[in-house]
């Protein structure tokens, strides 16, 4: 491959990543804002500082650009657990049903889905969909924060997660609220319902980032990966942040360094392709995802 022009290239970046990847990115967000931003770029090249399903969804979104992983092998725990037989199954079996995956999904679950989601949007697309039955891959944590939001809608729950999330537990919130009496505890959706019940905000990183900026607490616990004190930290220098443990890390999205990046513009990163068949229904769920979310 060979080497990119900074002049030809967007770099998107996760809040995951390494701060440092942040700070030499074009732009940084969630799931959700980095789809958009990669459909709205004129740059023909899209070097993606994030793991692999990322990098998949922007190349489906944008099949005329060429899409870069710095690092090939970073990749989400979540992205394959489910399977093409268990929605065979459900949509045999359960009528009036839509397929709704989240985003930290591989492009060949998306393919096999109705419309995707992400952890911004995922209440108001599906309160937006016309099916009565909604069968919720591949994270139940996130799908059971959707479902109370939805009383109206019937649940089935794929059996994926995010280890890192999913390992956060009761008594760490109860430890940290003992730490910090005046902090604020702010979670992720990917964390167990027992944990988002405690908290005074649940949210996507950005919608994390964004109550943090609202606030009047000085002091607030954070309960997603680490990368995302970077930006609050930037955003809020005049609070303090506590993770609501020392190991909320993402250890894939840690090997996206600056040296990674570095190599990607030297051409040795890693194109991203997705098989014709698989993008093109994948490519239909996203688009949707899209228009249902405006």
């Amino acid at each position: 491959m060979q080497p990119i022009g900074r002049e030809d290239a967007l770099v998107l970046a996760h809040y995951y990543v390494p701060g440092e990847v942040q700070a030499a990115a074009d732009f940084v967000g969630d799931s959700f804002a980095l789809a958009r931003k990669a459909v709205a770029s004129d740059k023909p090249v899209i070097i993606f500082c994030g793991v692999s399903f990322m990098g998949e969804s922007a190349k489906i979104l944008c099949p005329e650009k060429q899409v870069i992983l710095p690092v090939a092998d970073a990749h989400c725990a979540m992205a394959d657990r489910a399977t093409e037989e268990e929605i065979v199954h459900m949509r045999g079996t359960v009528p009036d049903l839509a397929v709704v995956t989240y985003i930290n999904s591989s492009a060949r679950l998306k393919a096999l889905s109705d419309v995707i989601v992400t952890s911004s949007n995922a209440v108001k697309i599906v309160s937006r969909l016309k099916e009565k039955n909604i069968y919720f891959i591949p994270d139940p944590n996130l799908g059971h924060y959707v479902a109370a939001q939805l009383p109206e809608k019937n649940f089935y729950f794929g059996h994926g997660c995010c280890p890192v999330h999913d390992a956060a537990t009761e008594e760490e919130v109860r430890a940290a609220r003992a730490a910090h009496p005046a902090a604020q505890l702010l979670v992720h959706p990917e964390c167990p319902a027992r944990v988002c019940a405690q908290a005074d905000c649940v949210g996507s990183t950005a919608e994390i980032i964004a109550f943090a900026e609202r606030s009047r607490a000085e002091e607030l616990i954070i309960g997603t990966e680490e990368g995302t004190l970077y930006e609050l930290s930037r955003r809020c220098p005049h609070k303090k942040f506590y993770l609501l443990r020392p190991d909320f890390v993402c250890g894939d999205m840690k090997k996206i360094t600056t040296e990674a990046l570095r190599r990607a513009f030297a051409g040795e990163g890693t194109p991203v392709e997705v098989a014709p068949a698989v993008a093109e229904g994948a490519r239909r769920a996203l688009h949707r995802m899209l228009e249902l979310a405006q």
